[in-house]
């Protein structure tokens, strides 16, 4: 197939870009390169896509919308992987406009390719962050998530109201994945994995927030990768018994799904550093600090969906995948 991935030179979407690449999908890779993070590493990244047959590099902001509306119109893509956003929950109480202009204008433009050109199925990245301020655990995608904490989680909410606007409306299948806590090789330098492996092989001191006591449902770039890949063979279907009387929030009368995708096995950041201190071979010095704000306690994803729809079934234990990112961090930097 032809599929245009958004966000290609990120985490999630290199990861996924090089394996539909591998199984012979031609992959349209579209990303600005922004200075959120390292772009060093972005590039690095980037270079590997584009030793491999059938990758098509495209730099832009999918915020513009005319250059969006021409890459459609040339590329014509059969199916959109739409992970291009500005992440981050505290960077977004810093710069709130940024996430209006990724995470808000950007989906539309995507929404409007789709629409304008006959996609078959967009999968979109939200997030474990729209659940905000409920309590019940696990997390399900039937729970109402209309109390978000911050920016960022109301912005992936907002993609998710705008998705089911145009499954409704033009009958576009759209499936919504709520990523918990990504990571593993080629991760993000913003996030916790990242920073405690640079500080505690550095020998600096790390800040543990709420003391250790955060619990995250950590999930590994494999397993994320495989229910992306299994979801965007599935193209959403409407949900023949949904009743607006009873309107369950994760599918619709319109071809809409929105699924978790976690390991559905949380772990408290205490043990998780501890981890990242056994296969590391070196102790963290920790500054203990309360919570942020924006922050919850606790993640921790109810996957059945995903399992019943599209077989996902997250097989990577954490001590096996911090190894392997702590691995490739002394790889990469060289450490």
């Amino acid at each position: 197939m032809k599929i245009l991935v958004t966000g290609s030179a990120g985490f999630i979407g290199f990861h996924l870009a090089q394996r539909l690449l591998d199984r012979g999908d031609e992959v349209i890779g579209v990303d600005n390169l922004n200075d959120y993070y390292d772009v060093n590493l972005k590039e690095a990244r980037l270079a590997r896509l584009t030793d491999k047959a059938g990758f098509t590099e495209v730099r832009q902001n999918i915020a513009d919308r005319d250059l969006m509306a021409a890459l459609f119109e040339k590329h014509k893509p059969e199916r959109v992987v739409h992970l291009a956003a500005q992440a981050g929950v505290r960077y977004s109480i810093e710069n709130p406009h940024a996430y209006v202009d990724a995470n808000l204008v950007g989906f539309m433009n995507i929404l409007e390719g789709c629409r304008r050109n006959d996609v078959q199925h967009l999968v979109y990245a939200s997030s474990s962050s729209v659940y905000g301020a409920n309590e019940a655990m696990p997390f399900s995608v039937h729970d109402n998530v209309d109390h978000p904490l911050s920016l960022y989680a109301a912005s992936k909410k907002a993609n998710e109201l705008m998705a089911h606007t145009y499954s409704h409306l033009y009958n576009l299948p759209t499936t919504g994945l709520r990523f918990f806590t990504v990571y593993g090789p080629w991760g993000r330098p913003d996030m916790a994995p990242f920073i405690f492996t640079k500080k505690i092989l550095a020998g600096e001191p790390i800040d543990v927030f709420n003391h250790g006591h955060h619990k995250r449902d950590f999930t590994y770039i494999d397993d994320i990768v495989e229910g992306v890949v299994r979801t965007l063979d599935q193209i959403a279907q409407p949900n023949s018994q949904w009743s607006g009387a009873q309107p369950d929030p994760s599918t619709s009368r319109g071809p809409y799904r929105i699924y978790n995708i976690g390991s559905n096995n949380p772990v408290e950041l205490a043990r998780f550093i501890e981890t990242i201190e056994q296969c590391t071979g070196k102790k963290a010095e920790k500054n203990l600090l309360p919570m942020q704000p924006g922050d919850v306690v606790a993640t921790y994803a109810n996957v059945d969906g995903l399992i019943n729809d599209v077989g996902y079934k997250p097989e990577t234990q954490l001590e096996q995948g911090v190894e392997q990112f702590v691995q490739w961090y002394r790889d990469f930097y060289q450490v």
